[in-house]
């Protein structure tokens, strides 16, 4: 297929560099990495799985967890509301 390209001179720049370093022909190098980026893009990216480690914490004695308005009154104070 037969289409214009427009490049900034920068990337034009760094084919034309490219295709004279591996000694292949112009539009094989343009082909070349234009699979090459497509695909980088489509992909999905692999990312590392977000873990942390659990440990017990406990309950503190004196605190009454059922009711939610005195904990923040202990923990905030009275700025909460």
């Amino acid at each position: 297929m037969r289409t214009t390209l427009t490049m900034d001179r920068d990337v034009a720049a760094k084919a034309r560099e490219a295709a004279r370093k591996t000694g292949l022909p112009f539009k094989t190098l343009i082909n070349d990495a234009l699979r090459i980026g497509l695909d980088a893009v489509v992909a999905p990216r692999k990312g590392v799985p977000y873990k942390t480690k659990g440990r017990p914490m406990g309950l503190r004695p004196g605190l009454n967890y059922d009711s939610v308005s005195e904990l923040l009154d202990r923990g905030e104070g009275d700025d909460w509301r």
